[in-house]
């Protein structure tokens, strides 16, 4: 094993830096070119992504110069003519503006009165998305052939590509904040009345225990109610289930049986912000409301190698899978309790295969499962 690796590392330092052939190396030259413009377009066609990023459109094209414009304005200029040209290029994008396709300028189009200027024509590509123009290419040259067209083209489909995908992230983050005032307007009003009524019954009998459920009840609410990231960190969503959990108990006394087991090693890993209080609440709901003597809850989270896997689960009345299956689905609106909403958000930050697991049956009880990325791109408590 030691030989391999000493052979590896000198046919590592023989070969550093060979690509390959000339093909290859301009390749990779294309692809690494952009990859530094793609996180700037992802910004959508604005001017601090598009300043950002048309130097690298320039290098892809090899031309004099390269300007980016919107429907209105020039919004980054790179290379030779600054200036007066860059304030021209939203004229020039004029006709690939309105007409959406490819326009060829001729030195009269670009007028450039110094003769030396390497600012003589310009191949005008527009800027899509969603089939509708919101930009334009601009590459600059001191002649204009066949193949600056085409490349000209293709960098404009790119950047098009780039500015479709900063618009549905845009409508995928604010599809999830609707989604999130949305679940903070499905916590039960019926459990606020509640958790009121229990402390208001201890003012008189135990006025500290009504003071202490008077604060937790205020920590709760300022948690579900918070402006703040998209996220938060398991360890910040138990804490505020043990919230909620002691003003239930408050209500329920000994017919509540809690159970919490939690690695101590997913406390950090960052969580949808209330993706499991709805869980813990619908267990409270059918563990108890719907049935009569003790109801036993158990929740928690446990380490799974590259993920965390957190379930909460009740010895309630159980569901019919075919209902909850509709629910999940959006075929029903019965999910009172935002079982819906939250896989719909697992699902939109970390893909299909991180969607609810529900196991019920009626008379059964019902389990709730999920699992999430320790690390995930874009995923961050705040």
């Amino acid at each position: 094993m030691l030989a391999v690796a000493v052979a590896l590392v000198v046919w590592g330092r023989r070969h550093r830096g060979d690509l390959g052939t000339s093909a290859d190396r301009a390749t990779f030259a294309t692809l690494h070119t952009a990859s530094l413009a793609a996180p700037h377009l992802r910004e959508g066609l604005t001017p601090t992504g598009a300043s950002r990023a048309v130097r690298h459109l320039r290098a892809l094209l090899g031309t004099s110069a390269v300007a980016l414009v919107d429907v209105a304005a020039t919004i980054a200029w790179d290379g030779a003519g600054s200036g007066a040209h860059a304030e021209s290029a939203i004229q020039h994008a004029g006709s690939a503006l309105t007409t959406g396709r490819t326009v060829v300028l001729t030195a009269s189009d670009v007028a450039c009165a110094d003769p030396d200027c390497p600012v003589r024509v310009a191949v005008v590509a527009p800027v899509t998305s969603e089939n509708q123009v919101v930009g334009a290419l601009v590459a600059y040259a001191p002649s204009v052939g066949a193949g600056l067209v085409r490349a000209t083209e293709e960098v404009a489909r790119w950047v098009s590509t780039q500015v479709q995908l900063a618009e549905l992230e845009v409508s995928r983050t604010r599809a999830v904040e609707a989604e999130l005032r949305a679940l903070r307007a499905q916590i039960s009003p019926h459990f606020v009345y509640n958790s009121l009524a229990a402390i208001a019954s201890f003012v008189r009998t135990d006025p500290e225990c009504a003071r202490v459920l008077l604060l937790e009840f205020a920590d709760f609410t300022r948690y579900a109610f918070r402006r703040g990231g998209e996220f938060t960190t398991l360890a910040e969503e138990m804490r505020n289930i043990e919230r909620y959990l002691v003003l239930e108990k408050a209500r329920f006394g000994d017919r509540l049986q809690v159970q919490i087991l939690v690695a101590p090693e997913v406390l950090p890993v960052a969580v949808p912000f209330l993706a499991i209080q709805p869980l813990v609440e619908n267990a409270v709901r059918h563990g108890l409301e719907e049935r009569t003597g003790v109801g036993h809850i158990s929740l928690g989270a446990t380490d799974d190698g590259a993920e965390a896997h957190i379930w909460v689960e009740d010895d309630g009345v159980g569901s019919d899978p075919e209902l909850v299956r509709r629910v999940l689905a959006g075929e029903s609106d019965a999910d009172s309790i935002g079982l819906g909403n939250v896989d719909s958000r697992l699902r939109s930050v970390f893909g299909d295969a991180y969607g609810l697991v529900v196991e019920t049956a009626p008379g059964a009880g019902t389990k709730v499962s999920f699992r999430v990325p320790k690390f995930a791109s874009g995923v961050r408590a705040g």
